[in-house]
């Protein structure tokens, strides 16, 4: 990441926090009862969360990991149900834009903070690379949301 710093240009790491809320969806069985939408939620949090500690990203270092904070509902207009999330805190260091992008995609994403640097360089063909880099997350993304629907 190139940034300025008075009137000289260097390299360096992007620090940003992003929060995600992992959706639980209820689970009811007939006899022996099912699980709350509250729950696996948190299910859900833990093992991606286990998932983001134990499984390396390029480009990537997770700081800090935040799984504490409290899961919430909604009440969801179409369904009706109330639908629970599990939010998590992370905080990282990226060498690109484009590392981060794997996060941001995602229907977890809620918001980004940029902690450091202040002030970002792009130039034609890092925006041009950052652009490709969009597309090319959407498209695994939309396939994997094919899979997943085809599926059912």
């Amino acid at each position: 990441m190139k940034i300025r710093i008075n009137d000289e240009i260097i390299n360096r790491d992007l620090q940003v926090k992003l929060r995600l809320d992992y959706k639980g969806e209820a689970q009811s069985r007939f006899f022996f009862g099912g699980k709350t939408s509250e729950r696996a939620a948190e299910e859900i949090r833990e093992q991606r969360v286990a998932l983001l500690r134990n499984v390396p990203f390029q480009g990537i270092t997770i700081n800090d990991l935040d799984a504490t904070l409290e899961t919430y509902t909604v009440h969801d207009e179409v369904t009706g149900e109330e639908i629970a999330y599990a939010p998590v805190n992370l905080e990282l260091m990226a060498d690109s834009i484009e590392d981060i992008l794997r996060f941001v995609v995602r229907d977890e994403f809620r918001k980004v903070e940029v902690l450091e640097p202040e002030e970002i360089i792009l130039t034609k063909q890092d925006l041009e690379r950052l652009l490709f880099k969009v597309n090319e997350e959407m498209r695994a993304y939309r396939s994997s949301l094919e899979k997943k629907y085809s599926s059912k």
